[in-house]
């Protein structure tokens, strides 16, 4: 018979994991939603009023990590 009260739990690399793939998605919807401000920034559109979080910030950048950072928060 197997004793298994001794066993002890080996360590996992799940934190290192969650922390790579929140990094993928926050950069796959930087490039995604950065592609798509910049085509309607040369189109003139108003691109601000269509990503949440986007609104109130001036700089092009800015905008698109304040859309990224409300995206990922619906992701939870």
């Amino acid at each position: 018979m197997t004793d298994l009260t001794h066993h002890h739990a080996l360590p996992t690399a799940a934190p290192a994991r969650d922390s790579l793939a929140t990094a993928g998605v926050f950069i796959a919807g930087f490039a995604v939603l950065l592609m798509f401000a910049l085509l309607a920034q040369l189109l003139m559109l108003p691109w601000r009023a269509w990503l949440p979080g986007a609104e109130g910030e001036p700089s092009l950048l800015g905008a698109v990590r304040a859309a990224v950072y409300t995206f990922m928060s619906y992701l939870d």
